[in-house]
């Protein structure tokens, strides 16, 4: 599904809150970082130009071609492979640093997920995420979308529950020795609610492969639908839309023993 859409779009709108995680995490040069669930690499980038020293991985084939291609543009040494969130190919206490933003969480196994990156963080290392928090216009669309989505045969974790404060302390806190969370949000801007839903449209992947396999007017009522939250939502009063959403920043240390 994350090769629908395109992707690198949405990127440049994550990329500052990449940005802040790496700036919370005080990379310094020589420090070893992995980058779970890379998408094409906002994380990685940023600590690489912070100087560490990066691999990044994602799950899906497309994003490591992208990855590769925007290092190189960007003159940065990053390893990149593919690999699953909840099966890291990669030895124990591997890491000084283990992150993800906006990715990681999206895995369906949260238990799996949180051993895996304690896993291959090093002994004193830290484990960081940034996650949507539940509420504001992406959880809100996050439940919208799901309405309209078929039922599996077993229920899944919400991924958004990453983002709540005491879900990822009860997720982590067996394996850290410390956990910090700092909230902050992201906003999204738009001349107008028609101009926010055909770029949406163009370029998020999960809507995407809801226009595929829904009749037209199945995927009419999702719009229709969608248009409704943001109005309700907007923050705008001018015509032009301007919607927010929490996340959490997640700075978690794995013990020294």
């Amino acid at each position: 599904m994350w090769s629908l859409g395109d992707y690198p779009k949405v990127a440049e709108l994550l990329e500052p809150h990449a940005e802040a995680l790496a700036a919370a995490c005080a990379i310094g040069p020589g420090t070893t970082v992995l980058d779970v669930a890379a998408g094409n690499g906002n994380f990685a980038l940023a600590a690489a130009r912070r100087g560490g020293r990066v691999t990044a991985t994602d799950i899906t084939p497309k994003m490591v071609e992208l990855g590769r291609a925007r290092s190189a543009a960007a003159g940065l040494s990053i390893e990149w492979s593919e690999a699953d969130a909840e099966n890291l190919p990669f030895a124990d206490a591997s890491y000084d640093m283990v992150a993800s933003v906006f990715g990681a969480m999206f895995a369906p196994q949260p238990a799996l997920v949180a051993a895996e990156m304690f896993r291959v963080a090093k002994p004193g290392g830290l484990v960081a995420m940034a996650n949507y928090s539940p509420g504001g216009y992406l959880g809100k669309l996050s439940e919208l979308l799901s309405s309209f989505s078929a039922r599996s045969d077993f229920d899944l974790p919400w991924p958004f529950l990453w983002g709540d404060e005491e879900e990822v302390r009860r997720r982590l806190g067996d394996q850290a020795e410390s956990i910090a969370v700092i909230h902050r949000s992201l906003f999204f801007e738009s001349g107008s609610v028609d101009a926010f839903v055909d770029f949406w449209q163009a370029t998020n992947a999960p809507q995407a492969a809801m226009k595929a396999m829904m009749p037209p007017e199945t995927y009419q009522k999702v719009l229709d639908a969608k248009k409704q939250l943001i109005d309700e939502l907007n923050e705008s009063t001018d015509g032009r839309v301007k919607l927010s959403s929490p996340y959490i920043l997640v700075l978690s240390r794995k013990p020294t023993w």
